[in-house]
């Protein structure tokens, strides 16, 4: 059972004279409900997650915690081979600064999901 949609954003539409025969044009898309509910709980779930780990902070800095804990937040950051979208993103879902998103992004080789849930479990 499958929520697919086909959504036309701006239509033309054209009745028969005739009968009760409707034509539309226009460009269809289509839009996936189970796709975006689950890529809404993903997003509620990283919010939770950071919102629960700015608690916890300590405990993980005392268990020895992952490196990018100790990026300085002051200063230039050296994001050379890091892409400027991907440090927003990453800012975006996780609301740390600019320097612990880089240093994120470079401990796991660019890789956006994983950044993502390293800063969100610490």
């Amino acid at each position: 059972s499958k929520n697919i949609l086909f959504v036309i954003s701006a239509p033309d539409v054209h009745k028969s004279q005739g009968s009760d025969t409707y034509v539309v044009f226009g460009e269809a898309k289509i839009e996936d409900l189970s796709a975006q509910a689950q890529a809404s709980a993903a997003q509620q779930f990283t919010q939770q997650a950071a919102g629960s780990s700015e608690g916890s902070a300590d405990s993980g800095e005392k268990a020895g915690g992952a490196k990018i804990e100790e990026v300085e937040d002051d200063g230039e950051v050296d994001d050379s081979g890091v892409e400027p979208k991907d440090i927003e993103l990453v800012m975006s879902q996780v609301q740390c600064s600019r320097a612990k998103a880089v240093a994120a992004l470079k401990a796991n080789n660019n890789d956006i999901v994983e950044a993502i849930m390293q800063l969100s479990s610490s």
